[in-house]
């Protein structure tokens, strides 16, 4: 009976963080990508950022295939040192296609290697951002929320027809679902889920180089979480592979699948790349690495229960 109640609670907040089109089909929809569009170019040969797409593919959230396999990470402040120029131009093209794509406004954020999207504004303006986060970190691209304002990444490695589009597309694809797909009632909804969710436990999210993290601090919380992991899962934790993530192997798409929208609606952020399902690491909010590990058993024991592991 506890697990049914917890298996129903998850699923109530998993349909309010829906588009209503996904709400009776996300058990059942499979991760399969469409074909990239291809750039389109302006007489004056920028980008035209607002007329590459006609149609998005399924949200990572709601099942589909993540926008990139891996994720895609914040420029380092000592590449962005070294090249500041391309660093700018990079940053500045970012901004620009999402003005473009997403009709929001954006500027370099004061943090290196991150562009801040403003004016989130459409509804509940903590809602949309909050929503935002979830759902892009979701598509394998890192992104942080400040209140009504939202980072995404830069570096100055970016290419304009692959990572910087990765960003822009990224934006425009969650906005498009936000905007187009969620009535006004089901923002404020999500809105008071949220406020529900922190009251319980605040957001877990992962730490960022640019935070300043200590290294030795980060490592004890990487090796605590990961302790813990391995000694109640069966399945395995890797080395580390991103800055601010643990990794955990599970034995199906359908089950990581599963498992990163529990640990979402249980207030984690949490993605996947393939089977691999990561979880935040944060030295600041979770300094023993518990608390991460506490809401994956929780939501590990209810997808035992619906018979994925």
């Amino acid at each position: 009976m506890k697990d049914q109640n917890a298996l129903a609670m998850l699923e109530r907040r998993l349909t309010t963080l829906l588009p209503k089109e996904y709400q009776d089909s996300y058990e059942s929809l499979e991760p399969v990508p469409m074909r990239s569009a291809g750039l389109k170019y302006r007489v004056d040969g920028t980008v035209a950022w607002d007329q590459i797409w006609g149609s998005f593919c399924d949200l990572a959230m709601a099942g589909g295939p993540p926008h990139k396999g891996r994720l895609l990470e914040p420029g380092r402040v000592v590449d962005i040192e070294a090249q500041p120029e391309r660093y700018e131009e990079v940053a500045e093209e970012i901004c620009r296609g999402v003005r473009m794509a997403a009709d929001l406004d954006a500027e370099p954020s004061p943090i290196p290697g991150w562009v801040r999207v403003l004016g989130l504004s459409h509804g509940n303006n903590h809602a949309m951002s909050g929503w935002l986060l979830r759902a892009i970190v979701m598509e394998n691209v890192a992104a942080r929320s400040h209140g009504k304002t939202l980072d995404l990444p830069a570096a100055p490695h970016f290419r304009l027809d692959k990572e910087i589009k990765n960003v822009v597309t990224v934006i425009a694809k969650t906005c498009h679902y936000w905007l187009g797909h969620m009535p006004g009632s089901q923002q404020l909804a999500i809105g008071e889920l949220f406020a529900e969710m922190a009251a319980e436990s605040p957001l877990l999210e992962p730490a960022h180089a640019s935070d300043g993290t200590r290294p030795g601090d980060y490592d004890r919380t990487w090796e605590n979480a990961s302790e813990a992991i391995r000694n109640k899962s069966a399945f395995p934790v890797s080395n580390q592979r991103y800055f601010g993530w643990i990794d955990v192997e599970y034995p199906t798409v359908k089950a990581a699948i599963w498992m990163m929208r529990g640990l979402v609606a249980s207030n984690v952020l949490a993605r996947r790349e393939g089977t691999v399902l990561f979880l935040p690491v944060n030295p600041i909010s979770d300094p023993d690495g518990q608390l991460v590990a506490r809401r994956l058993f929780t939501v590990h024991g209810l997808a035992a229960a619906k018979q994925l592991l």
